[in-house]
């Protein structure tokens, strides 16, 4: 009876020993190459319009759509387009009355440097330089901004048009001039000018062979065949 005792005992180890080691295998997951340290990488999921709906039980339904016979569009009122503007129209460009200037006609030197050209524009040499303003000369071609001069020797060259001035001004040449106080040869003297003077020119009536001028502090008359700086019978309004 012994021997059937241990037997027994034996068996139930045994199984007890089997039923512990198929525990411990089931409790163990086998190393995977894919294991390692590696955090995992997340994507972020791309938003997907065609996605189911989680329902409270836990089944999936697609997303309902809105059925048109229970939801009626209502009706939108047809908005005329609207009415494009007329485009602004441009001011008209003003002409100017004021007449060309003419040529020839009288100018002044401007500043005391003023350079004479050979021709119109920087790229031609200078062929004199003059250091007296106020200098009459007579303009007798224009080129773009250049302008033909003749000053009271004779000379001639182009000079650019900043370069000059609308101020009338003479100058004494030929004889010594008596300026007088009255437009006659008999009117009492006023100064003495010599030649090369200049002056300002004040009035020169139409007809007449006298003209007023002033030079620094005096004023008088001086005879047209006596200065240069006037055309022939040009008339000047009282500046």
């Amino acid at each position: 009876m012994w021997p059937r005792v241990v037997y027994c005992a034996t068996r139930i180890l045994l199984a007890f020993a089997i039923a512990m080691a198929a525990g411990e295998v089931g409790a163990v997951t086998p190393a995977s190459p894919d294991n390692t340290d590696t955090p995992p990488v997340r994507h972020k999921a791309k938003p997907d319009s065609h996605h189911t709906a989680e329902r409270p039980g836990g089944a999936k339904a697609a997303a309902a759509k809105p059925d048109p016979k229970s939801h009626p569009i209502p009706p939108v009122a047809a908005v005329p387009p609207p009415v494009p503007k007329p485009p602004a129209k441009e001011a008209p460009v003003k002409e100017s009355t004021e007449p060309p200037p003419k040529i020839p006609r009288f100018a002044a030197l401007k500043t005391d440097d003023t350079n004479m050209r050979k021709g119109p524009g920087q790229r031609y040499p200078i062929e004199w330089v003059y250091q007296r303003r106020d200098l009459p000369v007579e303009v007798e071609r224009e080129y773009d901004v250049w302008r033909y001069v003749r000053d009271p020797d004779g000379v001639e060259g182009w000079v650019h048009q900043v370069t000059l001035s609308d101020r009338r001004t003479f100058m004494i040449t030929g004889n010594d001039a008596t300026l007088r106080s009255d437009a006659k040869d008999t009117a009492s003297p006023v100064a003495l000018l010599k030649v090369g003077v200049i002056g300002r020119l004040r009035e020169c009536d139409t007809g007449s062979q006298w003209c007023q001028v002033q030079i620094g502090g005096y004023k008088g008359y001086l005879r047209r065949d006596q200065f240069w700086g006037l055309l022939p019978d040009e008339a000047l309004a009282p500046s």
